[in-house]
């Protein structure tokens, strides 16, 4: 979420509690949120993961989440046990410019083969005149790794966004963004296909909700699901879907990662400054 290293997390407490409040004044409007039962998974350990912003399940090895830091980290992801948050791989991407990754998630390329799909998404100055998704091909072995990515440009139809919660189709190379505002966000539409060599526009679809920092469809493709700092929402279907549940999630410093469970019962979720992998239910 940050434009840069040097201006990196430049939130004073004030400017923290400002934030909080409208986050408070904007959850009295919304509809009540159910309360779900949550268990820790486990704890990370790998002292690199201090600004957890993306997860995603993979589809191709069972037990396993795909995860990235903020736009500190660099251009790496890593393959991590969600059983026991032991990190399995390490992966670089050669030639990201990993300006602010702030979403991951797998899908699928038009020959059925998983792919990993990384948003370099991020502008909280709402100002550059495009932004990036990467595609890599899921590796067959989660060893550690350098990789080569496709990166496709795009723009929005309107004006730049901050976004930091991108959606994949589990079956066919569709793609989906959410921008991050304050009072409201927006749903956006990738084009289908993305062209690798030309600027791509996505196309605006509906009004979302304020301050959304993650999404993730569910590896059976029926539903999916846009968090923000304070609560889940479930849709039905692929986007635009329609809402099925709100869940109150529980407090984490700054909550900006979320997947399913690979059965598609349950959601994952992790944070920024927090060692915990944490399973949420869906009442």
């Amino acid at each position: 979420m940050n434009p840069n290293a040097a201006s990196r997390k430049a939130f004073t407490a004030i400017g923290w509690a400002a934030i909080w409040i409208q986050v408070a004044a904007l959850t009295a409007l919304w509809a009540p949120a159910a309360n779900a039962q949550t268990t820790v998974v486990c704890t990370f350990s790998d002292s690199r993961f201090t600004e957890i912003s993306g997860i995603a399940a993979s589809t191709q090895h069972p037990h396993t989440i795909w995860l990235h830091n903020d736009s500190s980290g660099g251009p790496f992801i890593y393959a991590v046990d969600s059983r026991t948050c032991a990190t399995r791989a390490t992966i670089k991407i050669t030639g990201a410019k990993a300006r602010d990754f702030e979403s991951i998630a797998v899908g699928s390329d038009k020959r059925g083969r998983p792919v990993i799909w990384l948003g370099d998404i991020g502008d909280n100055r709402d100002n550059w005149p495009n932004v990036e998704v990467l595609r890599i091909r899921e590796p067959i072995d989660l060893i550690s790794q350098t990789v080569a990515a496709k990166t496709y440009r795009f723009a929005y139809q309107d004006r730049p966004h901050n976004a930091e919660a991108l959606l994949a189709d589990p079956f066919k190379p569709r793609l989906w963004v959410v921008t991050k505002q304050l009072a409201r966000g927006s749903l956006y539409a990738l084009p289908d296909p993305l062209r690798p060599h030309v600027l791509n526009i996505a196309s605006k679809l509906r009004v979302e909700g304020g301050l959304i920092t993650d999404g993730a469809i569910s590896p059976d493709g029926t539903k999916y699901v846009l968090r923000d700092y304070v609560n889940a929402v479930v849709y039905s279907g692929l986007p635009p879907g329609r809402e099925i549940a709100r869940i109150a999630l529980p407090y984490q410093f700054q909550g900006e990662a979320i997947t399913w469970s690979a059965d598609s019962r349950s959601l994952l979720i992790a944070s920024e400054r927090d060692d915990r992998l944490l399973k949420v239910n869906i009442p």
